[in-house]
């Protein structure tokens, strides 16, 4: 029989209270250490909620310090051509409230940041957001509400860093997976071409 946990107190009573140091751990203003990890951090997750509660993780990369401080309770970041899907950012068209995780590779610490965000189309420091001659689409701003650092047992206990683990191919190709589980006009020889090898000259361009 599944044993399901329904209150508050339960899930304490399994828990156990947080450790001191954990508990007293949040911030609501980035320190020089913060902006010395954004800086490094080449990658983000970005999580979103709707108004009706449905949800969205969406990934986030650029070279590293693609996440731009703007002050000391902001930052800002940027978005590049992609699927067009959208599905975070019209979650923040009707709950501004998102979680950040920036990762660093390598590291099994993460920096994370809770805040209330906005879509901005256009602003002067897009072109501080530059790659390879493109500005960003848009930009997520975001107010920092809560930022504090993160242990890394999660990650040390999946190996995610150790490449003896890594087993890239024990599922078949994009283009592949694509063609089975997705409803799909293309045939897998387009697919295949279009995840190919020029897959990543469209990085910035769509």
């Amino acid at each position: 029989m599944t044993a399901e946990i329904t209150s508050h107190e339960e899930l304490r009573a399994l828990l156990g209270a947080p450790m001191p140091r954990a508990a007293a751990k949040e911030r609501t203003v980035l320190h020089e250490r913060d902006r010395q990890w954004l800086a490094a951090s080449p990658f983000c997750l970005v999580a979103t909620a709707g108004a009706d509660g449905s949800c969205d993780v969406s990934p986030k990369g650029d070279p590293a310090g693609f996440a731009l401080v703007l002050d000391d309770r902001t930052i800002a970041v940027p978005e590049r051509p992609g699927n067009r899907r959208a599905d975070g950012y019209r979650n923040i068209l009707d709950n501004p409230h998102v979680g950040l995780i920036f990762l660093i590779p390598g590291r099994t610490d993460t920096l994370r940041i809770n805040g209330r965000a906005k879509l901005v189309r256009d602003a002067p420091y897009f072109d501080d957001m530059l790659v390879k001659g493109h500005r960003p689409v848009l930009a997520v701003e975001v107010a920092v509400e809560q930022i504090f650092y993160h242990c890394g047992k999660a990650f040390m206990r999946s190996a995610l860093w150790q490449p003896e683990t890594w087993q890239p191919d024990a599922l078949p190709s994009r283009a592949r997976l694509a063609k089975e589980v997705e409803t799909l006009t293309e045939s897998l020889a387009d697919l295949e071409h279009y995840y190919g090898p020029t897959y990543a000259e469209k990085l910035y361009r769509g």
